[in-house]
């Protein structure tokens, strides 16, 4: 366990507990929502014990933000491509056929700490970790906070939807110029904008290359949208079919485009990938 922050109650005014009290005490958690994510994950103690939202705040008392330890990672050593990295945070592009993190080995959150520079930070996290997910068959850049402070400011900003996300997906049919789908998923609503890019024939089918704005980030969002609108992604199993008419095989999803302001700094950043070589030759 290691303290990051640390809070010693001053004179009370009035009776309050622990989940209204805290609200804005330490620098690294500024928002009700940031606190109450910390004492369900227990990383608030009350006077050295685990401290819970219901706890009532007296003079005198010591509240802790720490960071649990975790166990050892066990690295994966998978070779990914760093698009930018500093001290606080790092942005790869994470390649096709693996999933995110989850209980297997070969996950790309493994494979972190093979690829990433430790940081130099006081509140540095034991190992980096991704702040969202790409699924298993879907490739593209992805944010790994390296700090505490970054990790729950990019949740922040997540469930704020500040970071804008743009993907690239190949689809079949003939789209419209641009579209809107509105739906709910799993009893939320879900937002998803896109335009088309090219629409071509191949081997007496129509195919369109889109490029796709989620505005909200719920499970498999855009799949689900694009298949509900008539034009399901290539090699999409789930949501589609498994055929592909292309010589390289698999999901034709991949984000390609972040543009959020830098956790800490406040810079403006805008970070894009190359066209995927996949979806070049599928449409050439």
């Amino acid at each position: 366990m290691k303290i990051i922050e640390s809070h010693i109650v001053p004179a009370v005014a009035t009776k309050i507990r622990l989940q209204e009290y805290a609200v804005g005490i330490f620098r690294m958690l500024p928002s009700k929502s940031g606190l109450k994510k910390a004492i369900k994950k227990e990383e608030i103690l009350l006077n050295g014990k685990v401290a819970k939202t219901s706890d009532w705040i007296e003079q005198h008392q010591k509240i802790d933000f720490i960071q649990k330890e975790e166990k050892q990672l066990k690295v994966f050593q998978l070779k990914l491509e760093v698009v930018f990295e500093d001290d606080h945070l790092a942005i790869i592009n994470k390649p096709s056929g693996y999933p995110t993190s989850g209980n297997y080995f070969k996950t790309i959150e493994h494979a972190l700490p093979y690829n990433l520079k430790a940081s130099a930070l006081p509140d540095a996290l034991i190992y980096p970790l991704p702040v969202h997910r790409l699924d298993n068959p879907t490739s593209g850049l992805l944010i790994v906070a390296k700090t505490k402070s970054a990790q729950i400011k990019l949740h922040q900003d997540f469930e704020e939807k500040k970071i804008q996300k743009t993907y690239l997906a190949l689809v079949r049919g003939e789209t419209p110029m641009q579209a809107a789908v509105k739906t709910n998923i799993e009893g939320k609503e879900a937002f998803t904008n896109y335009k088309t890019l090219k629409s071509f024939q191949y081997q007496d089918a129509t195919y369109s290359l889109l490029e796709v704005a989620p505005k909200t980030g719920r499970t498999h969002q855009i799949r689900i949208h694009l298949s509900t609108a008539g034009f399901p992604i290539v090699g999409d199993k789930l949501y589609g079919s498994s055929e592909v008419p292309f010589r390289k095989k698999g999901l034709y999803l991949a984000a390609i485009k972040l543009e959020f302001l830098h956790p800490i700094d406040k810079t403006l950043l805008k970070i894009e990938t190359e066209f995927p070589s996949k979806f070049s030759k599928a449409i050439s």
